[in-house]
């Protein structure tokens, strides 16, 4: 069963399971993409902040997969916000992805207290003007940033990627993206393994013959949201990119929705303020 397809606000297609990169080594990075080239990914996510863009490109290059069948996710650091600044912080994540055209950039993270996201959005506006990037959003934005975003500045975001699992789904947030016309998509889509211990996802697992994790991106793709899970392990890369074969009843992903609680694993948009450079 083929990975679906969803349409942006600007008519772009992105693939609805993707693969990230977060926490990959550099050193481990091209092996685990082209491995999940090789199982059937085409759209791969990662950011200047991982500090693997190099290996993504060597990975997209050595499969010999057309560039054109490769959704390419890349996002700007906060250090590197600001007009300017992101402008040539976009060239250096191009160059060392290797490709011309970046399929999507994200502004990472709102990174608010610095007040410079709508002078790096008009950036990634120019740039997208330019033909340098097919689609441009957000990441980690809540609710205040968007209108914040969307009142100051022409082009709308075209994705929200935010931090979604079964213990910590944002509802709310999610609701709002959508109600503008912006897609979701899902980090940390299994809870970094936690919520994979719920006695409700391991039961259905049982139930379907299943991995647990398989049971949670199905969740996800049902759901409609875009989903990035990530791994270095072979046989996890297939396994997760096996989810799309997985059909929940709606009951069963009402269950799912009943998991949700407090339970965030990543930094609070509303407070974090690290620039992701290093040191």
């Amino acid at each position: 069963m083929p990975v679906p397809n969803l349409t942006l606000n600007n008519g772009v297609t992105i693939p609805q399971l993707g693969f990230g990169v977060f926490q990959t080594p550099p050193e481990d990075t091209q092996k685990s993409v082209e491995q999940a080239l090789e199982a059937g990914y085409r759209h791969i996510d990662t950011a200047a902040a991982y500090y693997n863009e190099t290996g993504v490109g060597d990975a997209i290059k050595a499969t010999g997969v057309p560039r054109e069948e490769i959704f390419v996710t890349t996002k700007l650091r906060n250090g590197d916000q600001g007009f300017d600044s992101a402008l040539r912080a976009f060239q250096n994540s191009r160059e060392a992805l290797g490709v011309d055209v970046v399929d999507l950039y994200l502004i990472h993270w709102p990174y608010a207290r610095h007040g410079r996201f709508v002078d790096t959005w008009k950036a990634l506006e120019k740039l997208s003007g330019d033909g340098r990037i097919r689609a441009i959003g957000v990441s980690n934005f809540l609710q205040g940033h968007l209108e914040e975003l969307i009142a100051n500045t022409d082009v709308m975001p075209t994705v929200n990627q935010i931090e979604v699992h079964p213990t910590f789904q944002q509802k709310e947030l999610s609701t709002f993206t959508v109600a503008q016309h912006m897609e979701v998509e899902a980090y940390s889509p299994l809870g970094q393994g936690a919520d994979l211990e719920s006695d409700v996802i391991k039961g259905l697992a049982d139930k379907y013959g299943k991995t647990p994790a398989q049971i949670v991106l199905a969740w996800h793709l049902a759901q409609g949201r875009i989903v990035i899970p990530k791994s270095v392990t072979p046989e996890r890369i297939v396994s997760n990119f096996e989810s799309v074969d997985v059909s929940l009843e709606l009951d069963e992903l009402g269950r799912i929705d009943a998991l949700d609680g407090d339970n965030r694993i990543g930094a609070d948009p509303a407070t974090a303020d690290f620039d992701q450079m290093q040191k």
